[in-house]
């Protein structure tokens, strides 16, 4: 199964939490904080959305930072992905 983002929206899966802190400690899956650092999976055709022109600029295999909460997620066949809008999206790691 694809899924397929309309207008603005893009397709993210987040990266993996970090299993260790920085002294070498291991963490239980509990005490793992997620990041907000994704990969983009795919991405809207862009378009008019409530009645502006909306030029998709980020692409599919970037990685991008997204605030704590937005999205809506979505598991399909054990893998989970969020879906934001665009705007959404706060910066592009490079």
């Amino acid at each position: 199964m694809k899924l397929k983002p309309l207008a603005d929206r893009v397709v993210l899966k987040q990266n993996a939490a970090e299993e260790r802190t920085s002294s070498g400690i291991f963490l239980a899956s509990s005490a793992q904080e997620k990041p907000e650092i994704y990969e983009v999976i795919e991405v809207g055709p862009g378009g008019l959305v409530d009645g502006n022109e909306v030029k998709m600029i980020v692409k599919p295999g970037e990685r991008v930072l997204v605030g704590k909460y937005s999205g809506s997620k979505i598991k399909l066949e054990d893998v989970e992905y969020t879906i934001v809008r665009q705007s959404d999206i706060l910066a592009v790691i490079e």
